[in-house]
């Protein structure tokens, strides 16, 4: 069973403000905090969820579910290595414990352009709260959220149905033992209880693995950080069709000079090449004697 919850937002400063609140975070010189809470239920978080701001999902919510969170951000190309930085940073303050960076990846693509990714395991009781005050780290920096994912694997149900599982074949293991240990069963009934055998105890092993898997992702929270340059999106007050217009118009008139640049760098040469032997031609070209007439 899979609780999936999946939400773009355009205000960043109040997502992941539903279902409860938190204590508020800090931004200073790059860094952040993150810290448990106990979160209730409010009317001002169910209003802003039904305002399109981006919900959160508080852990006491929904026991014996393994989440896992993914936030993309978009922020000037210049601040975007300084914010990638504080989320290193708040991570490693809240030690190995409690959090853990298992991937980072920055690119640089071209000018004033760039992109960076980090990866993290955590606290199950500190990822919702880390990932809000992450949020309010990128609008320090001028940035927006631009998608929020978090989707949930009913951990514990997985768990309790593997157990049922190894019970049932650990008891049917045993059955086969009582079985081998008659001394009138015969060759061709002992091979295939020892084939069977063999089978369940595999099943066993495989139930152990499935479960040591699901308490390992309950215990571990996956949490994604992707960024990318830009300007944030755009809004939609009075100001927002002409800025928008004018950035269509800017980006398509920086396409089409960029465009016709190209094709001028790639004809030029060629066609300068083309030009100098034609005028070469011209120039040495042996020439025809005129034809004398009768007079």
């Amino acid at each position: 069973m899979r609780y999936v919850l999946m939400a773009t937002v355009g205000v960043a400063s109040l997502a992941l403000a539903g279902c409860s609140k938190t204590d508020s975070s800090s931004f200073n010189n790059g860094s952040f905090s993150a810290a448990p809470a106990s979160i209730p239920q409010s009317e001002p978080a169910m209003r802003d969820v039904a305002e399109g701001a981006a919900p959160g999902i508080a852990v006491t919510a929904a026991p014996g579910v393994a989440f896992t969170y993914r936030y993309a951000f978009r922020l000037p190309a210049a601040k975007l290595a300084a914010a990638q930085e504080a989320h290193a940073q708040a991570c490693e303050k809240l030690g190995v414990a409690h959090c853990r960076i298992t991937g980072m990846r920055y690119r640089v693509l071209g000018e004033n352009s760039n992109e960076g990714q980090l990866l993290f395991k955590l606290d199950p009781s500190l990822a919702r709260a880390f990932g809000k005050q992450g949020i309010d780290a990128i609008v320090a920096a001028e940035g927006k959220l631009t998608d929020a994912e978090i989707t949930g694997t009913d951990a514990g149900a997985e768990i309790a149905k593997l157990q049922s599982l190894k019970a049932q074949a650990a008891a049917e293991l045993q059955r086969i033992d009582r079985e081998l240990a008659r001394k009138d069963l015969k060759e061709d009934e002992r091979a295939e209880l020892q084939r069977q055998r063999a089978s369940i105890t595999s099943q066993i092993t495989d139930a152990k693995t499935g479960t040591s898997d699901q308490q390992e992702a309950l215990a571990n929270t996956p949490m994604e950080f992707d960024y990318q340059s830009g300007p944030a999106v755009q809004g939609f007050d009075g100001s927002a069709p002409i800025t928008s217009a004018a950035n269509v118009f800017v980006g398509s008139a920086t396409v089409t000079i960029g465009f016709v640049l190209t094709m001028l760098a790639v004809l030029i040469p060629p066609g300068i090449i083309v030009l100098g032997g034609f005028l070469l031609w011209r120039r040495f070209r042996p020439r025809r004697k005129p034809v004398e007439t009768a007079a």
